[in-house]
């Protein structure tokens, strides 16, 4: 019998199961950052899960991958956040805010100044965006000065104190997809020549630091990190990821975090990728918990778990249209296939009216 849905204890916190939230891009945030009882409610429905992981929240305007994206820039945006985290601790859940900065694939019409986004290397993302006005081409991404590099950190860290302000049990740094973090860490987009560039350990050096201005302030028991080791987002990719990220979960080690949210694959497109390596090395390398992540379905995660390659799957897509995915997933029940039109922006239609499972057999 699998423990996919027994109670688990991890890092001083004790879950309802072993089944994650995976953070969600919604868009359903005003422009200015904030977010409110629509997204309370979303987030308690879902509150059944061990661990609900909120969308990518940004750390700076100019740091949002899109408009209506929500933000911990400001004091003014922990309100909205203590809504959501309040409804979830009623309904039982713990939830942890995942902290973000999308550099390059962001626009200077977020930016409070008009300033253009910001990269490792100066460069254009091909393709379009959304903005509030539609959708724009990418900007011209400036490179950051040297000097500029502790401020990004610092925003990091002052957005991980005002979660700890707004009730979140933990912090999750995305690390993954080409956004800022991840940028540095890919030889594709990161051709410095200074201290944060060439080599691998100077390539890691911003996800270290960052990661050591958010461990001051929640411990490493309640930081957890996003990684696409072998994704292509953007196009974007390392000419040779099996000793970057080896590299990386050694330090993940070193500085005791807690969770390692792992994408196996190219996120939403396959679970395999080229360059490819064995990804199972970093699964047994990291010491704290391993969140399996990646179009997992109900057979792929109590194999996983029975096998122990994973301490815990996170399911994404499937929690948009079945709010109480954990309750279907253990009775074997349909799952909601939720459309594409309901994903992004809006209000609360195709955001909080989808049906449980119990409401559904009641209406019949």
């Amino acid at each position: 019998m699998t423990d996919l849905f027994d109670p688990f204890e991890a890092n001083g916190l004790t879950l309802q199961n072993r089944i994650a939230l995976s953070p969600l891009t919604r868009t359903r945030a005003d422009m200015a950052g904030k977010v409110g009882e629509l997204q309370a409610t979303y987030y308690a429905q879902r509150a059944s899960a061990g661990l609900l992981i909120t969308e990518a929240t940004a750390v700076a305007p100019v740091g949002r991958g899109g408009a209506y994206c929500p933000g911990l820039w400001s004091d003014n945006q922990i309100e909205g956040w203590k809504q959501v985290t309040d409804a979830v601790h009623a309904r039982g859940g713990l939830i942890f805010s995942q902290l973000w900065h999308a550099g390059r694939l962001s626009h200077s019409s977020l930016d409070l100044d008009g300033k253009p986004p910001v990269a490792p290397t100066a460069m254009k993302q091909p393709g379009q965006m959304f903005v509030e006005s539609g959708f724009a081409e990418y900007e011209e991404a400036r490179t950051l000065d040297l000097a500029e590099i502790p401020t990004i950190v610092d925003q990091f860290r002052q957005a991980a104190v005002r979660a700890k302000a707004a009730g979140f049990d933990g912090v999750e740094l995305h690390a993954a997809h080409s956004y800022l973090i991840d940028a540095f860490l890919r030889d594709m987009t990161n051709q410095r020549t200074d201290a944060y560039g060439g080599s691998i350990e100077n390539r890691a050096r911003l996800l270290v630091e960052t990661l050591e201005a958010i461990i001051a302030v929640w411990g490493g028991a309640r930081t957890a990190i996003r990684l696409a080791p072998i994704g292509h987002a953007y196009n974007a990719w390392d000419s040779d990821p099996e000793p970057l990220f080896t590299h990386v979960v050694e330090q993940l080690n070193r500085l005791g975090v807690g969770w390692l949210d792992m994408v196996e694959g190219d996120t939403g497109i396959s679970r395999e990728a080229e360059p490819s390596f064995d990804t199972g090395k970093l699964r047994r390398l990291f010491k704290g918990v391993l969140i399996g992540n990646n179009l997992y379905d109900r057979d792929l995660a109590i194999s996983a778990r029975d096998a122990g390659r994973v301490d815990m799957v996170a399911f994404g897509r499937a929690f948009i249209g079945n709010p109480d995915l954990v309750e279907r997933l253990r009775a074997n029940a349909q799952i909601v296939d939720a459309p594409r039109q309901a994903y992004y922006g809006g209000g609360a239609r195709g955001y909080t009216d989808f049906p449980t499972l119990a409401e559904e057999r009641a209406a019949s």
